[in-house]
């Protein structure tokens, strides 16, 4: 059983993003999923004099712990014109400065959506870029476009072909999990 920490990239209180992760997180093990609120971590803007000021805030030292506990990590990122969102830019720059390796070496599962028909891949393909560079496994990624027309809480994916791809990636996390767990 592995313990996975799953959160929507975003700040909106009814966000899509943090549905999505869920659902998928739950589909990977349904009995160990922290679901997490960046509202919950909201700090001051991160910049090198607030850090020197103020030091690494405890919401900041809180997330990492949360990313050290967990043996991988789902995320759903929403895409504001076209990359993070300011919570989470600004949660990953704080993170940042605690541990250069921010993911923990943890498998992670990237993935994007929205109501457009590019699902957030503008974000995702960024997110998959900056954190290949430090992670030792081959990240599995999905994007899910038009959201509301192809979700929903109760059965999932409706199209066949996408519903397809996201098991194969959840499959590949898996593996990595199990790979990771066995060492």
């Amino acid at each position: 059983m592995s313990k996975i920490l799953a959160f929507g990239a975003s700040s909106s209180k009814s966000s899509i993003n943090k549905k999505f992760a869920s659902f998928v997180a739950n589909k990977i093990s349904p009995e160990e999923v922290l679901l997490v609120d960046l509202n919950d971590f909201e700090m001051p803007i991160y910049s090198e004099d607030k850090e020197a000021e103020l030091g690494i805030p405890q919401k900041a030292l809180d997330f990492k712990k949360l990313i050290n506990d967990c043996d991988g990590i789902v995320i759903s990122f929403a895409e504001h014109n076209g990359s993070y969102t300011a919570a989470f830019k600004n949660i990953y720059d704080w993170v940042s400065v605690i541990e250069e390796v921010v993911w923990g070496n943890k498998p992670l599962f990237l993935m994007a959506t929205n109501n457009g028909k590019r699902g957030g891949k503008t974000v995702l393909g960024a997110a998959l870029s900056r954190f290949s560079l430090e992670s030792k496994f081959d990240i599995p990624y999905f994007s899910l476009p038009s959201f509301s027309q192809n979700f929903s809480e109760e059965h999932g994916i409706a199209d066949l072909s996408l519903n397809e791809e996201l098991e194969m990636q959840i499959k590949k996390f898996k593996n990595q999990l199990k790979s990771l767990l066995n060492t």
